[in-house]
């Protein structure tokens, strides 16, 4: 394989996974605006748009996030019991994002099965702590990308009787 190939390849795999990450960053700025509304909080639009964009920054980024309308829920009414709320919406949102949405995203656009995209960043974490988690989702397009390409290579080889490279 020629190393144009791999760089087309591997453009296609992160392509994939920036689209799926894309995908991602607004339906997690829906739920947060859909929250937000519902708790009254002020400035759910903002607030909702810059959690959206903050969901790019892996772990740090999501809480980062609840950090805003979580000060402004407090101060607006001035309790315990609003920002409290808020922030069981942002562990909602968290749990579902981490367990459901961003496995099927990357399932669906990637290609990753759903079982890697949950288990790799774990491994990952441990192995190279932070790093891993970071580098997780856009390696494990790449890999399948490579498989998938691999896969194809062979049923076409297969097809027409020849031996696969």
């Amino acid at each position: 394989m020629k190393i144009e190939e791999h760089l087309r390849l591997t453009e296609i795999a992160l392509k994939n996974w920036l689209i799926a990450q894309c995908e991602d960053s607004l339906v997690v700025g829906a739920m947060w605006y859909i929250g937000l509304r519902a708790l009254g909080v002020p400035l759910a639009p903002v607030w909702a748009g810059l959690a959206a964009v903050l969901q790019f920054v892996p772990h740090l980024g999501p809480a980062l996030g609840m950090v805003a309308p979580t000060i402004t829920a407090a101060i607006h009414w001035g309790d315990w019991r609003h920002p409290l709320y808020v922030l069981l919406l942002y562990a909602g949102i968290v749990v579902a994002d981490t367990l459901a949405l961003q496995p099927y995203l990357m399932k669906r656009t990637a290609k990753v099965p759903i079982w890697a995209s949950i288990l790799t960043p774990m491994v990952l974490a441990f192995v190279i702590p932070y790093w891993g988690v970071f580098l997780a989702p856009p390696l494990l397009a790449v890999v399948y990308g490579y498989k998938r390409h691999l896969e194809e290579k062979r049923s076409k080889a297969g097809l027409h009787g020849l031996k696969p490279d």
